[in-house]
């Protein structure tokens, strides 16, 4: 697989808690000169990212992060907040407590309505496969089929493991066709990457993808 073929799928990611404005900088920096998908940052820095890479870059943003337990109102009130400062990607987390009571509905009319939110941006929907059985995530993707949002996403890379194998093809069989997937948390080099991309990942949450590059030049590979 060509490396350019692995960036452009990589939302080239930043959320730590204690993330800097020259961390930020740093990272859309190398998105824009590496080709990747977007740079995945906290929603605090997104009108100044925006603003920095003018149009270069798609800037995302993650609400409801990394718990899933805001209300509704909150979430599509961020999600309205981000795009209006230049966010073109949104991804949320869902209300994992609602999974297990089997509150399909409630999560259904809230992707839906942070769909809306997002007025027409692209919304990936975080179910924290870590957190849930594999029926809940055969559920879930059922749910996000129906919602109308773009990609179900595996991880937020917070709980207590990352994106699986097993999980991306899991999703692969029981997504519908508009639904993308995107891996994340724990995606450690090349090999994951091309792995997590073959068996049927569109995009990739990551920082360090753009980092084992980054190191390959600087050895002269």
């Amino acid at each position: 697989m060509e490396l350019k073929d692995i960036l452009n799928k990589c939302d080239h990611t930043l959320l730590a808690q204690t993330a800097t404005w020259e961390e930020i900088k740093g990272i859309c920096d190398d998105g824009m000169k590496y080709g990747c998908a977007s740079v995945c940052i906290p929603a605090s820095y997104v009108k100044q990212a925006a603003e920095y890479v003018e149009g270069k870059l798609p800037i995302c943003t993650v609400i409801g992060f990394p718990n899933g337990y805001d209300t509704t109102a909150a979430k599509c009130f961020m999600a309205s907040d981000a795009v209006e400062n230049g966010a073109e990607e949104v991804d949320m987390v869902i209300n994992m407590g609602w999974v297990k009571d089997q509150k399909w509905e409630d999560l259904l009319a809230e992707i839906k309505a942070v769909k809306a939110a997002c007025k027409g941006k692209l919304l990936k929907v975080i179910i924290e496969c870590c957190f849930l059985t594999d029926a809940e995530k055969i559920k879930m993707c059922e749910l996000v089929t129906a919602s109308g949002a773009d990609y179900i996403k595996t991880s937020t890379g917070f709980g207590t493991g990352g994106a699986t194998r097993g999980d991306v093809a899991l999703f692969a069989k029981h997504v519908g066709p508009q639904v993308k997937i995107k891996a994340a948390g724990g995606i450690a080099d090349l090999k994951d990457a091309e792995d997590f991309i073959r068996l049927g990942a569109s995009r990739l949450g990551t920082s360090r993808v753009v980092k084992a590059v980054k190191g390959m030049e600087s050895t002269g590979y």
